[in-house]
């Protein structure tokens, strides 16, 4: 386990110490868990991200496919 010192806003630290008298668990724990929600999202929109790139990169190969078994399906050969 890693020790840092963190500075905080007031009203950031002061909306966190009401909810962890709300939720009665420590703020090491209620840090180290909004930590972790945190990086699972940033993870999830870098994941969405290269998936955008890679499909906007075989877009144009997609929409050739389409109209040629589009073309297939008109001439009545599928």
């Amino acid at each position: 386990m890693k020790t840092l010192s963190l500075k905080l806003d007031n009203s950031v630290f002061e909306e966190t110490e009401e909810i962890l008298k709300e939720k009665g668990i420590a703020r090491n724990r209620y840090i180290n868990e909004a930590l972790d929600f945190y990086n699972r999202y940033y993870q999830r929109k870098k994941l969405a991200n290269e998936f955008k790139k890679a499909s906007n990169m075989v877009r144009e190969n997609s929409m050739e496919i389409n109209a040629a078994f589009d073309k297939m399906i008109d001439e009545g050969t599928v």
